[in-house]
């Protein structure tokens, strides 16, 4: 995908007077930066939830501007900070083609606000139903350099083994760790901590073709290696008993955001998830202190504005169980090559730059 036009034309549509109209009037003020401007006109009557003939709307113009008060009058004015114009491009792309970095920050800031707001009328819409269990239903295929779905879904792909090769160096960072991977897929994790010599090695897999693969791989042999077969909502007391441990890594399929949030709260919080004994409350899984927890950062993974607000969220939700993330920016210019993708239904990564994270106990968590 091309950079969008920092320097943007606007049509000038006329009105019955032939003069131009409030609302291309409207986007010329968002595109000066002149919030005073943008406010008389709204107070005049001017459509705010006007577009041009690309689809941009107040806000991609505001944020081409770089200037934060004509974003934020935009953004309360009632645009959604996610927005899109028909090039598929966010306000974000905007600001950062400007190399607007203030602007850019806001329209992040408008973004965490609003997921959170969201977050608290949001309704739990399952009925017991696993958000994943069309997947754990359907075959998948190991095809070559890839692991499909029935709908050609990218399970996982060859070109994340540089990415998950870093994963296990940050997990698995002495040999005879005890460690926890969340989701098989094709092993490339996996490999890579086998190669990094841990003493325990638990992997949960919920796919039977998945776990058929790996049987016929002959995983199920290595002396350091422990299968769980199923979901990990159903194995967290098997989970546990195999730990406590250095180094854990998610990385699961067809499941969202609270599913990773509810996996964060069943490893980290004391008290939290499956035990066969609820005398006393089971001491988190990750070790504490000196544990280090990662996850296939695949969050907002085809816009780099919501890639970037779902980096705060993760933060801030790790950080009220105890846990502290930095993120390492690492490239992956290769997701963007057309080759990558060929007879894929939906890239799930389409960013220049991965943030891969490092999670450990904070230190007024752990004591120290």
């Amino acid at each position: 995908m091309s950079e969008p036009q920092s320097k943007t034309q606007i049509d000038n549509g006329n009105d019955n007077d032939g003069g131009p109209s409030n609302e291309a009037l409207l986007l010329a003020a968002c595109h000066a930066g002149n919030a005073q401007q943008v406010e008389e006109l709204v107070a005049q009557g001017a459509e705010i939830f006007v577009t041009d003939e690309t689809g941009r709307t107040a806000l991609h113009f505001a944020a081409a501007s770089g200037d934060v008060d004509t974003i934020k009058l935009v953004l309360k004015s009632g645009i959604p900070w996610n927005t899109l114009d028909v090039g598929n491009y966010t306000a974000g792309d905007y600001a950062e083609t400007g190399g607007h970095e203030e602007a850019y920050e806001e329209l992040v800031q408008a973004g965490v606000r609003a997921e959170m707001v969201l977050r608290m009328f949001s309704k739990d819409t399952s009925d017991g139903k696993a958000v994943n269990e069309d997947y754990l239903t359907q075959p998948v295929e190991y095809s070559g350099d890839r692991l499909v779905d029935a709908e050609k879904n990218g399970v996982m792909m060859s070109w994340e083994t540089p990415l998950m090769e870093l994963h296990a160096k940050v997990i698995c960072s002495k040999p005879d760790s005890v460690v926890l991977n969340v989701g098989f897929g094709m092993g490339i994790i996996d490999s890579a901590l086998q190669d990094l010599r841990p003493g325990r090695h638990v992997i949960v897999e919920a796919h039977p073709d998945v776990y058929r693969h790996m049987c016929q791989e002959g995983w199920d042999a290595k002396p350091n290696v422990h299968i769980l077969f199923g979901r990990w909502q159903d194995k967290l007391d098997e989970i546990r008993a195999l730990g406590p441990y250095d180094g854990i890594f998610f990385d699961t399929f067809g499941e969202f955001y609270k599913e990773l949030d509810d996996f964060h709260k069943a490893i980290f919080a004391t008290g939290l998830g499956s035990s066969s004994d609820t005398s006393t409350p089971p001491a988190p899984i990750l070790r504490q202190p000196g544990g280090i927890y990662s996850f296939f950062n695949g969050l907002g993974g085809d816009h780099k504005l919501f890639h970037d607000v779902y980096c705060r969220i993760v933060r801030a939700d790790l950080r009220n169980l105890g846990i502290e993330t930095q993120y390492s920016q690492v490239s992956s210019d290769v997701v963007m090559e057309e080759e990558t993708w060929k007879g894929i239904k939906r890239p799930y990564w389409m960013i220049k730059t991965y943030n891969l994270p490092t999670c450990e106990w904070a230190a007024d968590a752990s004591g120290q």
